[in-house]
């Protein structure tokens, strides 16, 4: 199982990707699109076109994880537009998008911790 911290580094890619891909190819895709290392330990997310399922690539410092949730009702209610907007992801928000909830909520009751990514 992987954790999901405040110190984790969340980079989401804005536009949809072919969930037809493997651990080969979003490691590729991560550094040719997104202009990262895929093994600095950062979490790479992704969504595909419907909005239904997102992808979570990570490397966990002994090989690279996938992980593939697809919802079985609803889609994802909020996906960042632009790649600025995608790198200033917190812990917070990715686990308000992995539960089909909004990103926007949180901004009026959570806010970060001092040093956290945000």
């Amino acid at each position: 199982m992987i954790q999901i911290t405040p110190q984790h580094r969340i980079l989401l890619y804005p536009e949809s990707v072919d969930f037809r891909k493997g651990i080969d190819k979003m490691v590729g895709f991560s550094r040719a699109y997104m202009n990262e290392n895929p093994l600095c330990g950062a979490l790479f997310c992704f969504r595909n076109r419907k909005m239904n399922a997102l992808k979570i690539l990570v490397y966990d410092g002994t090989g690279f994880w996938l992980c593939h949730k697809r919802f079985s009702k609803g889609k994802i209610r909020y996906w960042p537009k632009s790649q600025a907007q995608a790198n200033n992801v917190c812990a917070a928000e990715l686990h308000a998008l992995i539960h089909q909830g909004s990103i926007t909520q949180l901004e009026s009751s959570w806010h970060p911790l001092p040093g956290s990514n945000r």
